[in-house]
Parts: structure tokens; sequence; C-alpha cells
């Protein structure tokens, strides 16, 4: 696949036209990816990220799709930024909660400090963003929140994953907590749990690895369908 693509209109329902959504970590990857197809399932689409450039160029590329996307800057660290955006948008049908960070290495080599950098990014922002949404979903009778969580740590244990394990696996708890407590007020609550996939970041990881190519047949080698997502 080409990392960062976005889908073309071909095949498109329609099936969120109307609807409103809230991507974080929309700049690149995963994210991306899922603002873009959004936009071409007819959605509103705020897609945020610390880096306003990427989300400026995905909203260039996917004009002209049925839907409409805004790019805006979001620092998912950043509480009282999460509350303004939240009482910009009101209430909104989808939170996409995608922001996150891997840190590599066993518990022996993370630190105080890599161990609050990752659960501030990976866990916190996701207390931080469904705790300022939330509320105007409830209001309006329904909403749907998807939290990426990962293979890594939420279904498996996998090697030099320390603190990105234990936070994906506390993203899962967190989405079955906020699910049972809402299901009944038609809030749905989900996590995605994927394995690895080509990303900017994972290109960058691997490239960082004394031996990329090795690197790469190794992720590969992990997955059970015996290529990237």
């Amino acid at each position: 696949m080409v990392p960062d693509a976005e889908p073309a209109t071909t095949g498109a329902t329609g099936r969120l036209a109307g609807k409103t959504a809230l991507v974080t970590a929309a700049g690149a990857g995963i994210g991306r990816a899922i603002a873009a197809a959004f936009a071409r399932e007819g959605a509103t689409v705020r897609a945020t990220d610390i880096d306003l450039a990427a989300v400026e160029s995905l909203a260039a590329s996917v004009a002209g799709m049925p839907g409409t996307l805004t790019p805006g800057r979001l620092d998912v660290t950043d509480t009282a930024a999460i509350a303004q955006l939240a009482e910009e948008l009101g209430a909104i049908d989808v939170l996409v909660n995608c922001a996150g960070f891997v840190d590599d290495g066993s518990i022996l080599a993370c630190d105080e400090a890599a161990w609050e950098r990752s659960n501030t990014l990976n866990v916190t922002s996701m207390y931080r963003t469904i705790r300022a949404f939330l509320p105007a979903m409830l209001a309006q009778g329904h909403g749907s929140i998807i939290n990426m969580a990962s293979v890594a740590g939420a279904i498996t244990g996998v090697p030099n994953r320390f603190v990105y394990s234990a936070t994906k696996a506390a993203i899962v708890g967190l989405t079955r907590s906020v699910a049972r407590d809402f299901v009944d007020r038609q809030i749905r609550c989900n996590a995605v749990c994927p394995g690895t996939v080509h990303t900017p970041s994972w290109e960058d990881r691997v490239r960082a690895s004394p031996d990329p190519e090795q690197a790469k047949r190794d992720f590969i080698a992990r997955q059970p369908m015996g290529r990237l997502g």
C-alpha cells in the first residue's frame, strides 16, 4: 500500500451523510485514512493534528469528495484546547481517538519520564476528549466513540513494547468501562486493535533500527496474514 493515500470516491455509499465527526491525529497514518474515508462517505469532518500543515494537505487532497473536511491544530495533551474545541463543535456524532506514540523497550528501559509521556499521550488524551465531548452526545441522545488500541498489549504480548502495550491495554479497559456505563443511553464506545500498519511512523521506526531490512522482515513475520496493514 501507499502510506497516507486518500481513497477515491468510487464505491462511496454516502452512509455518513449528515454526520459530524472529530478525528485526532489525522495528519498521517490510520487517523488520516479514517478522516479521508469519512469525508468520502459524506461526513462533516474536523481533522485535527499537532501538525497543522499535515491536516491542511489532507483537506486539499479530499476536496471534491461528498463530505467536507476542516483541518485544525489540536494538542491532545492540552486540556484547555480540547475543552475549547468541544465548545466550538458542540454535539458531534463520532469521536475517533487516534493520537498515540510508540515507545520501544522493556520495563528496564522505561524510566518514569517515558512512562508519563506514553500514558499522557496514549491514554489520558482519550480520557480528556471523551470527558469533553460525551456530555453533548448524551444530550443529543446518541454518539459513537472509537478508540485506537493495538494488538500489542490489548490482545497479546509483543517484545520490547512494554509501555506501549501497557497503555493500549489500558485503552481497552477505558473503552469497556465507557461502553458499559452509557450503552443504555445510545452511546457506543469501541476499540480497534490493529496489527502493524504501514504508516510514516512505522517507516521512521524501521529506519532508526540497526538493520532496517531485518526490522521489516521481523515486523512482517509477526503478522498472521504475512503482510502489513
